[in-house]
């Protein structure tokens, strides 16, 4: 799972899996969702994400990986 913010757009994309995005799916104004081709969800995209989220603080917890990569 990766998490990356794009400054230029201000949108939060949330990876969940490396498979492609076959379909989106605009689930609330400015909240898209995209699915393989199994319908599974691989990614959420947040659009004006520093409007509708606190993106000053980032917390991980009780995550059950031993490993937790930050990278700018």
């Amino acid at each position: 799972m990766r998490i990356k913010y794009y400054k230029d757009t201000d949108s939060l994309y949330i990876d969940l899996s490396e498979k492609s995005s076959k379909e989106s799916l605009e689930v609330a104004p400015g909240i898209v969702v995209d699915f393989d081709e199994n319908n599974n969800i691989v990614g959420i995209d947040i659009d004006r994400a520093s409007q509708v989220l606190n993106l000053s603080q980032f917390e991980i917890s009780d995550f059950p990986s031993k490993k937790v990569v930050f990278s700018s």
